[in-house]
C-alpha cells in the first residue's frame, strides 16, 4: 500500500487525529490543539465557532490548503500530512471543492473562464472543460450570464461562479467557508438550498464553516463545536 493511502476505516471521509496547527516563530500562535475529528461519506457537517476559534485553519488542512504541524489527517483514504506539495495541489484538484467566502474570483475573467480554471490546471481539454464549465454554471442557474465578469455580477450571482468552480470536478468532498456572510437574508437561503441539493444528488460529503447556528441547525446533520482551536462538542 502507498505510503499516502490508508485503509479506510468505514466509510470515513474524513479522519484526523491529534492535529496540531501553529504559526511563526517563538511564541508561536497554536491554531489548532490537538484536534481529532471523523467524518462518515455523504455526512454534512457544520464546524461551528467564533472567529478566532479555528474552525477555518481546521477546513484548510482538511482542504490541504494547510499542512498540520503534528498529528495526521486523511481524506478519502489518503493521508495529506504525508504528501509532497506536488502531490497535495492534485489532492486538491481532484478531491476536494472550496468555497471561500471572498469568492475569490478572477475579475478579469468571464464567469465561465473562472469556472474552467482547476480544469486547465488538472490539463483538461478545451473542449472538454469548456462544456463542463458551462454544465456547472447551468446546474447553479447562471446559464445566461456565463460571459459576464465578476463586477457584472452581484454577490449572489459571484457566490454561484464559486459553487459552479468547486463542484465542475465532481468532488468528493465539498469545503465551504461562510457562504453566506456577504448575502442578504433571501440570497443567503437561495445560495444554501443550491449547496444542498447539489450535497444531497451527488452524496458529497460537506463540511461548512459558520458561526451561525441557526444555519447549522437547518443546514446539516451534524454541528460539530470549536473554541480555543479544540474541540468542544460534538
Amino acid at each position: 500500500m502507498n505510503a499516502d493511502h490508508v485503509q479506510p476505516e468505514s466509510d470515513l471521509a474524513i479522519e484526523a487525529t491529534d492535529v496540531v496547527k501553529s504559526y511563526g516563530m517563538q511564541p508561536a500562535v497554536c491554531a489548532l490543539r490537538g484536534v481529532s475529528l471523523q467524518v462518515r461519506s455523504g455526512a454534512r457537517v457544520a464546524l461551528l465557532g467564533k472567529s478566532g476559534s479555528g474552525k477555518t485553519t481546521m477546513l484548510n488542512v482538511i482542504g490541504g490548503l494547510d499542512r498540520p504541524t503534528s498529528g495526521t489527517i486523511a481524506v478519502a483514504g489518503r493521508r495529506l500530512d504525508r504528501m509532497s506539495p506536488r502531490e497535495l495541489a492534485g489532492f486538491r484538484l481532484e478531491t476536494v471543492g472550496v468555497i471561500f467566502q471572498a469568492y475569490n474570483l478572477v475579475p478579469s475573467s468571464s464567469a465561465i473562464q473562472n469556472v474552467e480554471l482547476p480544469m486547465i490546471f488538472a490539463g483538461r481539454a478545451r473542449s472538454e472543460r469548456r462544456a463542463a464549465a458551462r454544465r456547472a454554471l447551468e446546474e447553479v442557474g447562471l446559464a445566461a450570464r456565463i460571459d459576464h465578469r465578476p463586477c457584472e455580477l452581484s454577490g449572489g450571482e459571484q457566490q454561484r461562479v464559486a459553487i459552479a468552480r468547486a463542484i465542475v470536478n465532481r468532488p468528493e468532498v465539498l469545503l465551504v467557508d461562510e457562504p453566506t456572510g456577504n448575502l442578504d437574508s433571501e440570497t443567503a437561503g437561495e445560495i444554501m438550498s443550491l449547496l444542498d441539493a447539489h450535497v444531497r444528488e451527488r452524496g458529497t460529503t460537506l463540511v461548512l464553516v459558520t458561526h451561525d447556528a441557526d444555519l447549522a441547525r437547518h443546514w446539516t446533520d451534524r454541528i460539530v463545536w470549536i473554541r480555543d482551536g479544540q474541540i468542544a462538542a460534538s
